[in-house]
């Protein structure tokens, strides 16, 4: 997936490379998870939770469903995402169990969800202003409280 700049502020140059750190970390359990959790030849499911600043979800989504959304269909096309859903909690939650979206996707396998895919040709074509794309995707991550990816694994509930 693409690469977003983020602001550099001086919160941002701490939190950044802290976040890229628990990413790395949190990608490589994933990956040594999914090898022995989900076989490479299974579909490979993941939600992604995003938690947004009080009184901005309606400008999220839309900025999700213009920028986003559409490269994640395009993945669709080519078989690497096998099903994807968005949804919103019916009910709220307590600030710390907050969030506002999630979307599942389920990965063709474990090892199309971990590869590195590059889908800047696809941004180019998709989003001929690349300007007004690149601000509008660093709007879309200002407006995050949070955004987590759990990934899940069928449970056999049949074996004692």
């Amino acid at each position: 997936m693409a690469h977003y700049a983020f602001p550099r502020t001086s919160v941002s140059r701490v939190v950044i490379p802290i976040l890229a750190a628990l990413c790395l970390i949190a990608s490589s359990a994933a990956r040594g998870h999914a090898t022995q959790g989900n076989a490479p030849d299974k579909p490979f499911a993941v939600e992604y939770y995003y938690k947004v600043k009080w009184g901005h979800a309606d400008e999220f989504l839309r900025l999700y469903k213009k920028n986003h959304h559409p490269l994640l269909k395009q993945q669709m096309q080519e078989g690497r995402i096998v099903d994807m859903k968005t949804e919103a909690p019916f009910y709220h939650a307590g600030e710390e169990g907050r969030w506002d979206f999630r979307v599942t996707i389920v990965w063709k396998n474990s090892v199309v969800a971990h590869d590195d895919y590059d889908d800047s040709a696809h941004i180019k074509k998709l989003f001929p202003d690349q300007e007004t794309f690149t601000r509008e995707e660093q709007r879309r991550f200002e407006l995050l409280l949070a955004h987590t990816d759990v990934a899940v694994v069928p449970v056999d509930m049949t074996k004692p």
